[in-house]
């Protein structure tokens, strides 16, 4: 069999040996060789460019993106971190929500409700950061919830719950 230049290299049984270019699920991470069948590499890697051929070029290519990968990854922890110390530093964020006369909740304050209040004083805070430990807020008063921003890093902020004006 003549071996072209388009040709992936075979491993064993007829595999097929790729360099992934990206993290893949049950896979492998970036970087790894790893021998795949012929279909799933032709049909599933190759095209969705999760995978390359393992040529020099290729793995040059891959070696500096894989520094801007870093260096992008980097530069969001550095965010996070900061944007953790911004939360931790203000006051908190005061909620208002309808209330029976006993001061429990028609509703409940959840993630969102939270995530929308951090957002409001241009904290970019997603609902899936906000972690609700005992369940959503059911009554008024002055909760501290705990966020996770990613990359390990945690910080809690002050929540409000009062009565809504009428």
């Amino acid at each position: 069999m003549v071996k072209t230049r388009n040709h992936p290299p075979r491993g064993r049984h007829g595999n097929v040996k790729l360099v992934l270019v990206e993290d893949v699920q049950y896979l492998g991470k970036q970087g790894d060789l790893v021998e795949v069948r012929p279909g799933y590499a032709r049909n599933f890697l190759l095209p969705r460019g999760y995978a390359m051929v393992p040529t020099e070029h290729n793995l040059r290519l891959l070696d500096r993106y894989k520094i801007k990968v870093r260096q992008a990854k980097e530069a969001r922890v550095a965010d996070l971190r900061a944007l953790g110390e911004q939360i931790s530093k203000m006051a908190g964020i005061t909620i208002e929500a309808n209330v029976n006369p006993e001061g429990h909740l028609y509703g409940s304050v959840g993630e969102q409700e939270i995530a929308k209040g951090l957002r409001a004083k241009n904290l970019p805070v997603d609902p899936e950061m906000v972690r609700m430990e005992g369940g959503h807020i059911k009554e008024t008063g002055l909760f501290e919830v705990p966020l996770n921003l990613g990359y390990e890093i945690e910080t809690k902020v002050k929540v409000l719950v009062i009565a809504q004006q009428k």
